[in-house]
């Protein structure tokens, strides 16, 4: 079921961009903030207390800051899709080969620590219905010819899944999910800050992306 939730959040947001063409983006910077908080807090409450118990927690932040580091490179290339902001001009009708594959990297190590024993599938969820819409607007908007664009935004829904499903099946991933899970955090916790940071205008922040951000920690302390 959540293989499905992950890929219907991703194709959902890309049919209703094709649908609605959004043009007033502020209601999207609101649930990206949203997201970046919600993320954020479930990575404290759910991910990093399982870390923190497993056996050598000095090699476990290690890992940490090496998904900190992976993201921040990851980033050179992705010129920050991951966190709703695009940077980059696409080549004309030429499938974006080194955009997909930083994008996939992230998405996979996403999917590792999807469990049924813990909640972050929402954050991730949360996470991406705001990145996709965005990156649906800027393909769309694009040179990119549209079966380019549905076979990137197909395929990018899938990683996330894969990167779940590798890491419950496959027994080497599976020998390794506590300090992939740690990498994931890293990432999780470069994307969520930085999210919070670029939502505001002058990396400040108004009242309503306060409010946000707030009930976002409320909401992932509950659930």
């Amino acid at each position: 079921m959540h293989y499905f939730l992950l890929i219907f959040a991703v194709l959902g947001s890309f049919f209703l961009v094709l649908r609605t063409k959004p043009k007033h983006q502020e209601n999207i910077k609101l649930l990206l903030a949203f997201s970046g908080a919600f993320l954020l807090a479930l990575t404290f409450f759910e991910l990093i207390p399982e870390v923190y118990q497993a056996k050598s927690p000095k090699i476990n932040s290690v890992f940490i800051l090496l998904g900190i580091l992976l993201q921040v490179f990851l980033e050179f290339f992705s010129k920050g899709a991951e966190h709703g902001h695009m940077h980059l001009e696409l080549p004309e009708n030429r499938f974006p080969l080194v955009l997909f594959i930083s994008l996939s990297l992230h998405a996979l190590v996403e999917g590792v620590p999807i469990s049924e024993e813990n909640t972050i599938i929402y954050g991730i969820l949360v996470h991406k219905i705001p990145v996709a819409v965005i990156l649906s607007v800027f393909l769309v908007n694009s040179k990119l010819k549209r079966r380019l664009t549905l076979l990137f935004i197909l395929l990018f829904a899938l990683m996330t899944p894969l990167g779940s499903y590798l890491a419950t099946e496959n027994s080497t991933i599976a020998a390794l999910k506590t300090p992939l899970t740690a990498v994931a955090i890293g990432v999780f916790l470069h994307i969520s800050t930085v999210i919070l940071f670029e939502s505001a205008k002058a990396h400040a922040f108004d009242l309503k992306k306060l409010l946000v951000v707030i009930l976002g920690f409320g909401i992932a302390y509950f659930i």
